[in-house]
């Protein structure tokens, strides 16, 4: 029993005549009547009896035909959805995210790529480097935006998808004794900021931040977004990936702080995957959406 054995079953049955369902399919009358036959002795019995007014279903061809449909709609449904993977349309996407980028960078992206692929299935899981390193090669996600360069001696067989330069900013809340100063340097930093919030975006702490938490009394060791949540409550400045703090910034309730002799510091991070995984079209669509979303911002290194 094949499929186009199927399809003429269900084609004679409606047109109620060989010749006409011949016709149609563009087939001959006897690959139809050899095809009709080969179906016959699969089911075991007649399926059609031929008459005056045509041909009509026995029944057994009246019980076989709903299983017979239901088969060729099962088929065409199972075409459309591999099709649709295909385009990108459907299937799933599974990616580890560093808890910083989790929301600012792929919170947006996400939505967007949902309106786009809409039946796209997809898993995010958040958590610091080595995490998602480990997630990465263990397969549990198949895409991962982590900390660049990464000197992981297991990830030496990964390739880069979209690499990413992030600008660092000292901020504090509008306000704060540092804002209101015209020239602020290390010494200013180290004297005002009280505390000096020390805040985990790099794989190597940058010799100026170091620097600035071995001066500073106190010096607080805190994730992203408790000190995010200090500043906004009036305590404390750190330099915070400019992700974080945007659209604070923007709204004017935290404010930039530029520390004469410090260079400009950035975060650099990257999408990855396995060299030796392919990448789903779902996933190279989700990529393009956060290379877009990258693009905008302008953070593509």
């Amino acid at each position: 029993m094949d499929t186009e054995q199927l399809f003429l079953f269900d084609r004679i049955a409606r047109d109620g005549s060989f010749s006409r369902a011949a016709w149609a399919l563009g087939l001959a009358q006897p690959t139809v009547s050899a095809r009709v036959q080969a179906l016959e002795q699969t089911v075991g019995g007649q399926l059609f009896v031929r008459g005056s007014r045509g041909v009509t279903l026995t029944d057994l061809g009246v019980s076989f035909l709903p299983y017979a449909r239901r088969a060729l709609e099962v088929l065409d449904a199972g075409v459309t959805v591999a099709l649709e993977a295909q385009a990108g349309q459907r299937g799933r996407v599974s990616i580890g995210v560093l808890e910083s980028l989790s929301g600012s960078f792929l919170g947006p992206g996400l939505a967007q790529f949902h309106a786009a692929y809409p039946q796209v299935e997809v898993l995010v899981r958040a958590g610091r480097h080595e995490q998602l390193i480990e997630l990465l090669l263990d397969g549990v996600v198949g895409i991962a935006l982590i900390a660049w360069p990464c000197a992981d001696t297991l990830a030496t067989d990964l390739e880069v998808l979209l690499a990413l330069r992030e600008p660092v900013v000292l901020a504090a809340v509008a306000g704060h004794p540092l804002t209101r100063r015209v020239d602020v340097d290390e010494d200013a930093v180290v004297a005002t900021a009280r505390p000096f919030l020390l805040l985990r975006w790099w794989l190597t702490l940058p010799a100026p931040v170091a620097r600035l938490a071995e001066r500073a009394r106190p010096a607080l060791d805190v994730p992203m977004e408790t000190g995010r949540q200090m500043l906004l409550s009036g305590v404390g400045a750190g330099f915070f990936p400019w992700m974080q703090v945007a659209e604070l910034l923007e709204a004017g309730r935290l404010v930039s702080v530029p520390v004469r002799g410090i260079p400009p510091l950035v975060r650099e991070s990257a999408l990855v995957r396995r060299s030796a995984v392919p990448l789903s079209t779902p996933a190279a669509a989700l990529v393009a959406v956060l290379g877009e979303r990258a693009a905008q911002l302008q953070l593509l290194a």
